[in-house]
């Protein structure tokens, strides 16, 4: 599957139509981003039943501020649209590969316990 470009007119129908979401926060102007941009796409043709997006951060200013980008890349996983990894800096193949299998075999029950306890505390 190819990797889907997002912006603020289809950022949230993307992740509310797909169960996993993996998002790849980039700007052009980035090394670090150009380097995983290869490894990024192999993994995205790898994996079935997951959506691979990126941001342009430089043209989506307002989506990254939403999210608090303060570093490049960074890797967002949603799954049934909550987040449930955000981490900056590259990952190699296997670790993202790592990271989606991971995403994949989360409990989403036990998530939404935890998010309901948590919101409880405050």
């Amino acid at each position: 599957m190819s990797v889907v470009e997002l912006d603020g007119g289809n950022f949230e129908a993307t992740i509310n139509d797909n169960n996993i979401v993996v998002v790849d926060f980039w700007a052009p102007w980035c090394g670090p981003c150009k380097s995983f941009a290869p490894i990024y796409d192999a993994v995205s043709e790898e994996i079935e039943d997951v959506v691979f997006a990126k941001v342009n951060t430089e043209d989506e200013q307002e989506l990254a501020a939403h999210f608090q980008i303060r570093s490049i890349p960074t890797l967002m996983i949603f799954r049934e649209q909550i987040v449930i990894f955000s981490q900056a800096g590259m990952v190699p193949a296997e670790g993202l590969k790592e990271l989606v299998a991971k995403a994949q075999e989360l409990d989403m029950e036990d998530v939404r316990q935890q998010i309901k306890e948590q919101e409880a505390q405050s």
